[in-house]
C-alpha cells in the first residue's frame, strides 16, 4: 500500500466530529457488508476491529478473522506518542523520509519530569534538563502535523481521554497504557515507534486477531470497593500474561454503573496482563463524559449511532439465562458480581499477586513483608480523576477532622493540568494537604522510575504503597529492594494514615489527636464529573504550523541525547552459524529488565547511548545471583551484558538471547528490540513472549523463536554455541531447527516455532520493516 501524503499542513488534529462522522460511516456500511456474510451476534470489540479493516481485506468473512491465528491490516483513526518513546517513532519516521503525518497524531511531554521537590520545580527543572529533546520533539510537531503537548500538561492517557478519545474508535499509542481510552468505548492499542510511525505515514497496520475475554459485572459496587478493584481482581484470575493476544470486553448490568473514568482505570491496567486491548460498550457514563469534556456533539453523533458501539444485545441476553453460552462469543469468561466485591491489594513485583484487604495482614506474616510503609502515592494515569481524587479527599477530611495526619510521606501526582486545576479550585487537593500530602508534577514520575529518592540508602528494603498501575523490581525508583503494594488511592490514604501495610481500614482502628480511636468509615459516593464543570486550561498545547515548509527539526549534530537514525544491514542470507548465548535469562523479563528506564530515559533519542543499559536488569539463569552480567565466552571474564555485546560486535560475531516465559512482558518501549539489534542480536529465543515486544523484535529485524517443547529451554548451557539453519526457505508455520553445539564436543538438535507469516518474513530479509517503509514510492 502506498501511503498518500498531503502537500498541506495537518491541521485538525484534534478529533472533529467529520472525523467521527467518517468512522461511523465505515462502521456501518461495513458491517451491513459483515452481517450479509455472516449472520451472527457481534461483539462491541469485534464491530470496532471490523470496522477499521483496511479494504485490502475486503470481503470481510469469518475465515479471515479467526482469533490467535490470523493477522489483520487495520486503519487506525489515531496515533498517540509521548516523549520517551515517542522521540524514536519521530526519528523512524523522519529516517523513512516522510513528509508529514496523515493520521491525527498527538506527542505528549510527561515522561521526562523526574519527581523531587514538588509540581513547579521538578516541571521547570525538567524543562531546563530536556531542552533539547523538547525543542526536537516541538519543531518535528510543528513541521510534520502533530499536535504538541507541553511539559506539564499531563499524562498522556488521561489527555486523550479528555480530548481525543471517543466511542468506537480505533487508535495506536506508543505506550503500554494506551487501552486506557477503552474506557470511553475505544479499541486503543500500545504498540511500537515503528507501527506508529508506519500508521502516521498512512499505511494500514498489522495485527494478530485477537481472541476475546468477556467480563460480564453484575451489581454495584459499594464501601470501600472501586473500579481499581475490579481490574485487580481480573488480574488475579487472569496473571500477567493470561489476557496475552486478546481484548477483554466488559460488559453487563454491573459495567453500565461504573463511571467514564472509572471504566479507564479498569481498561488502563488491562496492559498488566497482556491484553492487546480492553473496553466498554457505550453507555450513558460515557454520554456525560463527553458533554463535561466539551464533547456534546460527539455524544450526540455516537446516540445517534448507538447500535455500532454496543455488543448486539442477544449476547448479554443469552449469557444472562445461562453462562455456558458465553462460548458461543468469548473464548473465556469472568463474572464478578461488583456488590461482593472488597478492596485489593496486590504486590509486590508483580501486579496479580493480590489479596483483598482483609487477607493483607495474613500475608504480611507469612511472606515476612516489610510492614512500616516508607512511601504512600495516588494519582497517575490510572488513578487521578475527579471522582478518584474526591474519594481519596473524603477519607483525608475525615483524618483531619480528628486532627491526624499520615504516618508517612504522601505524594499526589494528577493525571493532567485540567484536574489539578479542577480540584485546586473544589477542595480536594486542599484537603489532601491538609493531612500532609506533597502535590508532584503532571507527570508520570515515580510511576516510571522517575523518582529521585536521596533518603534511602543503598540496597535498603522498603515497602510503598500506590494506586500506580506497574510494580516490577526497580520500577519506581530504580531500586529492586523497594517493594510496592497497588490498591484504589482512597484505600492508599486509608494505609498511610495507619503507616502499616497490615492496616485494615474496615476493621482498624486509628488514634485521634484527643487520644480515643476511631473508624474510618467508606467514602461517599463521589461526582464523576465536577458539578462547575472542568477548569478551562490555556498555554499547554501547540498545534501544527501552518507553514511547515519553514520549520527545521532541531538536532544537535554533537547532542548527548538525540541522534539520527541509519538503516540496520539486511539480512545476509545465511544461516546462523555457531552463534554465543549473550544471555540466558530466568524468571520474569520485563521491558524494564531489558532496557531499563530511571537514569536511561536521558537517552532515549540515542541508539548508541541507551544500549549501554541492555538486559541490566535480566537475572542469569546459570547465576541467581548475577543481574544484568553474564560469561564472556571469548575470554572467560564475568562483564555486564552491553560490554559483552559491544565485545562481539566489535568482532564482527553476531549473538543469541534466550528467554524465559512471557518474556518482554510490560512496557512497550521498542528500544527492548532496537537496542539488541544495534548491538548485534541475531535472534530471540523463548518459551513464550508478550505481544508488543514479540512484534518489536521482529520490526527491528531479530528472528523471534520460541521453544516447541519448553523443556529444551533447560539444554542450552552457558559454554553453547547455536547453529539456526533452514532460515533462505523459512516459511510461515514451519519448525525451525537449532543445533547445540556444547563445549563437550557433543551436537544436540531441537526444534523451534515461529509465528511470521510471509510480509514479516518480508521484515526479517530487508533487515527491518523500516528498511521496508524507506523503499516506498511516496506519492
Amino acid at each position: 500500500m502506498n501511503p498518500t501524503l498531503s502537500s498541506k499542513p495537518q491541521i485538525h488534529v484534534e478529533t472533529t466530529l467529520f472525523l467521527v462522522d467518517n468512522v461511523y460511516r465505515k462502521l456501518y456500511n461495513t458491517m451491513s457488508s459483515f452481517r450479509k456474510i455472516t449472520n451472527r451476534p457481534l461483539s462491541v470489540c469485534e464491530k470496532i476491529l471490523i470496522g477499521h479493516l483496511d479494504r485490502t481485506m475486503v470481503p470481510y468473512k469469518d475465515d479471515k478473522l479467526i482469533p490467535g491465528t490470523s493477522y489483520v491490516l487495520l486503519n487506525p483513526d489515531r496515533v498517540a506518542l509521548q516523549d520517551v518513546t515517542g522521540q524514536m517513532t519521530i526519528l523512524q519516521f523522519m529516517q523513512a523520509g516522510l513528509m508529514q503525518t496523515v493520521v491525527p497524531t498527538t506527542v505528549h511531554c510527561d515522561h521526562l519530569i523526574q519527581a523531587r521537590v514538588g509540581s513547579e520545580s521538578d516541571t521547570q527543572a525538567a524543562i531546563y534538563e530536556n531542552n533539547e529533546v523538547y525543542q526536537f520533539l516541538e519543531s518535528a510537531a510543528a513541521k510534520y502535523g502533530l499536535g504538541f503537548w507541553k511539559p506539564g500538561a499531563g499524562i498522556i492517557h488521561q489527555v486523550v481521554l479528555e480530548n481525543y478519545a471517543f466511542p468506537g474508535g480505533l487508535m495506536i499509542g506508543t505506550d503500554s497504557h494506551t487501552p486506557n481510552a477503552g474506557g470511553l468505548g475505544m479499541v486503543a492499542i500500545g504498540v511500537g515507534g515503528l507501527d506508529a510511525a508506519e500508521v502516521m505515514a498512512g499505511m494500514a497496520w498489522e495485527l494478530l486477531y485477537p481472541k476475546r475475554i468477556g467480563v460480564y459485572l453484575t451489581g454495584e459496587l459499594s464501601k470501600w470497593a472501586s473500579p481499581k478493584d475490579v481490574i485487580l481482581y481480573v488480574a488475579s484470575k487472569l496473571t500477567v500474561s493470561g489476557g496475552t493476544n486478546a481484548v477483554i470486553e466488559y460488559f453487563g448490568p454491573g459495567a453500565r454503573t461504573i463511571s467514564c473514568t472509572g471504566k479507564a482505570t479498569i481498561t488502563n491496567m488491562g496492559a498488566e496482563i497482556g491484553a492487546t486491548s480492553s473496553v466498554f460498550p457505550y453507555d450513558e457514563k460515557m454520554d456525560t463524559y463527553l458533554r463535561a469534556t466539551g464533547r456534546a456533539e460527539i455524544a450526540n453523533v455516537a446516540n445517534k449511532h448507538i447500535d455500532l458501539l454496543i455488543q448486539d444485545p442477544e449476547i448479554e441476553e443469552d449469557i444472562s439465562k445461562d453462562r455456558e453460552n458465553s462460548k458461543k462469543y468469548f473464548d473465556q469468561l469472568v463474572e464478578i458480581n461488583l456488590s461482593d466485591l472488597e478492596p485489593y491489594v496486590v504486590g509486590p513485583h508483580t501486579p496479580d499477586l493480590a489479596r483483598p484487604i482483609s487477607k493483607m495482614a495474613d500475608d504480611v506474616k507469612k511472606n515476612s513483608y516489610l510492614d512500616s510503609i516508607s512511601v504512600a502515592l495516588i494519582g497517575s494515569c490510572t488513578n487521578s480523576s475527579y471522582e478518584d481524587m474526591s474519594r481519596a479527599a473524603d477519607v483525608a477530611e475525615q483524618a483531619h477532622a480528628r486532627g491526624i495526619k499520615t504516618k508517612v510521606p504522601l505524594q499526589v501526582t494528577p493525571g493532567s493540568e485540567m484536574i489539578r486545576a479542577t480540584i485546586e479550585r473544589d477542595g480536594q487537593m486542599e484537603s489532601l494537604k491538609k493531612i500532609g500530602a506533597n502535590v508532584l508534577a503532571n507527570a508520570c514520575g515515580p510511576c516510571i522510575g522517575q523518582w529521585k529518592r536521596p533518603e534511602l540508602k543503598k540496597n535498603e528494603p522498603n515497602t510503598i504503597v500506590t494506586s500506580y498501575n506497574r510494580n516490577f523490581p526497580g520500577r519506581n525508583d530504580g531500586k529492586r529492594n523497594t517493594m510496592n503494594f497497588i490498591a484504589s488511592p482512597e484505600l492508599v490514604i486509608a494505609l498511610a494514615l495507619g503507616g502499616r501495610l497490615s492496616f485494615n481500614p474496615i476493621n482498624d482502628q486509628l488514634n485521634a489527636s484527643d487520644g480515643t480511636k476511631f473508624n474510618l468509615i467508606p467514602p461517599r459516593v463521589a461526582p464523576e464529573i465536577p458539578q462547575s464543570g472542568f477548569k478551562d486550561i490555556k498555554g499547554v498545547y501547540l498545534p501544527p504550523s501552518l507553514e511547515p515548509e519553514k520549520i527545521e527539526v532541531v538536532i544537535n549534530n554533537n547532542s548527548d541525547r538525540l541522534q539520527k537514525l541509519a538503516p540496520f544491514p539486511k539480512w545476509d542470507g545465511k544461516d546462523f552459524v555457531k552463534l554465543p548465548v549473550l544471555a540466558k535469562v530466568k524468571g520474569k523479563c520485563t521491558t524494564d529488565h531489558i532496557s531499563p528506564a530511571g537514569m536511561w530515559l536521558m537517552y532515549r533519542g540515542h541508539l548508541d547511548k541507551i544500549s549501554d543499559n541492555l538486559l541490566l536488569g535480566a537475572v542469569n539463569a546459570y547465576d541467581d545471583e548475577e543481574i544484568g552480567t553474564g560469561k564472556n565466552i571469548l575470554n572467560d571474564k564475568n562483564e555486564s551484558f552491553p560490554h559483552i555485546a559491544r565485545d562481539y560486535k566489535s568482532r564482527g560475531l553476531k549473538w543469541i538471547i534466550i528467554g524465559d516465559r512471557n518474556y518482554g512482558e510490560g512496557s512497550s518501549r521498542e528500544h527492548a528490540a532496537m537496542t539488541p539489534r544495534y548491538l548485534g542480536c541475531a535472534a530471540v529465543i523463548a518459551r513464550s513472549f508478550a505481544r508488543i515486544h514479540e512484534t518489536n523484535l521482529k520490526k527491528q529485524g531479530i528472528l523471534a523463536l520460541t521453544f516447541i517443547d519448553p523443556l529444551d529451554y533447560d539444554k542450552i548451557l552457558e559454554d553453547d554455541r547455536l547453529s539456526i539453519s533452514g532460515l533462505e526457505g523459512l516459511k510461515p508455520k514451519q519448525p525451525v531447527r537449532c543445533t547445540l553445539h556444547h563445549s563437550s564436543g557433543l551436537d544436540e538438535v531441537i526444534h523451534l516455532q515461529h509465528s511470521y507469516n510471509d510480509d514479516q518474513l518480508r521484515w526479517f530479509r530487508a533487515g527491518s520493516a523500516l528498511n521496508l517503509l524507506r523503499s516506498i514510492d511516496i506519492d
